[in-house]
């Protein structure tokens, strides 16, 4: 007889499946889950055939905006969104990196003009792959491991 943890069905809402367990966290804060009052379920650690481990999040009556989905392209760039209605997976949407990231990463650079001036930062992904970003205004390459959200 086989058991296996069940992560309780969602009517309608979104599932965002294949996150990197180390990653998971990351994803909870960058798309702000601790503020929104929708039921969420967060499973880390589960068995993935794909993956070896993962980490699932199902938000109920929750739709996001593409800017929002964005977001987690940065740090988790293999995760797949599930859309459900009526417990039925009406979509599923593979993650991409944007060309252009505005407003979500901080330059880590101390003499860039948006580290010491109110204006929005906006990097160029250059490699999408190894998620390389170049700061627009001057320049600074970043790699995956040394980007900081804002």
């Amino acid at each position: 007889m086989r058991k296996e943890l069940q992560v309780a069905a969602l009517e309608n809402g979104t599932a965002i499946d294949h996150i990197p367990t180390e990653e998971l966290f990351k994803v909870v804060s960058l798309l702000q889950l601790q503020k929104i009052d929708h039921r969420i379920t967060i499973g880390n650690n589960l068995r993935s055939r794909k993956m070896g481990k993962k980490g699932i999040i199902k938000i109920a009556d929750k739709f996001f905006r593409e800017d929002e989905i964005n977001r987690i392209a940065l740090i988790a760039p293999s995760v797949s969104l599930n859309i459900i209605k009526d417990y039925e997976v009406v979509e599923k949407k593979e993650i991409t990196l944007p060309d252009e990231i505005v407003e979500i990463v901080k330059c880590n650079n101390p003499k860039c003009i948006t580290n010491n001036e109110p204006m929005k930062t906006r990097f160029h992904v250059i490699d999408k792959e190894k998620v390389i970003l170049q700061c627009h205004y001057c320049e600074l390459k970043i790699n995956k491991d040394e980007i900081e959200l804002k």
